[in-house]
């Protein structure tokens, strides 16, 4: 099993779940189809339906970055692994927000709507990106991370933790406590 961490933001008007946000420096493609498998489940045993876009510097092959590259592997693992998922990519991270944008540059984007997992091509990435939405959101919910991959659910308390993350952690354990159990 690949570990990741997932931590999701209760924004104003829409619901943003980021992976990997604290665990892996450099993944490969195949741990990153595996978290993104791993963080859709876990927001579907959530009620959300995940709508995943696979985040680069380049656009749809735009680009010759390795991170691009190693993004599309991904993305075709992905859709081997979970035909029915909604995912696309590889994308800047204002193409996977705005549908009219990702339209207009890709028009036959295979997601629809606005993308609710933002998938990074590494750590880096993914919590600069957590942290900065974290923090131009205002006073929004945060909660995670959720480390994802392993046996029995663990979640983890950052030294930024607010009073108000600590209680949703808490509730997020106690449910999964109730689940394992029942």
């Amino acid at each position: 099993n690949v570990y990741a961490a997932m931590n999701i933001l209760l924004l104003n008007e829409r619901t943003v779940v980021l992976v990997d946000t604290h665990v892996n420096d450099e993944p490969t493609a195949e741990q990153i189809a595996e978290f993104t498998i791993a963080a859709a489940k876990e927001m579907q045993r959530m009620f959300l339906a995940p709508k995943v876009a696979l985040l680069s510097r380049s656009n749809f092959g735009s680009g010759s970055s390795a991170s691009g590259a190693k993004m599309r592997r991904a993305l075709e693992l992905v859709r081997q692994a979970e035909p029915e998922l909604e995912i696309d990519g590889e994308m800047h991270g204002d193409c996977a927000l705005d549908e009219a944008l990702r339209l207009r540059i890709l028009p036959s984007s295979t997601l629809k709507g606005e993308a609710n997992l933002l998938v990074c091509p590494n750590v880096d990435a993914g919590n600069i990106a957590y942290n900065l939405l974290k923090t131009a959101a205002g006073g929004n919910v945060a909660v995670g991370p959720i480390l994802l991959g392993a046996n029995a659910p663990v979640h983890i308390l950052t030294s930024s933790s607010t009073v108000r993350r600590i209680i949703n952690m808490t509730a997020m354990t106690v449910l999964d406590a109730n689940r394992v159990e029942g």
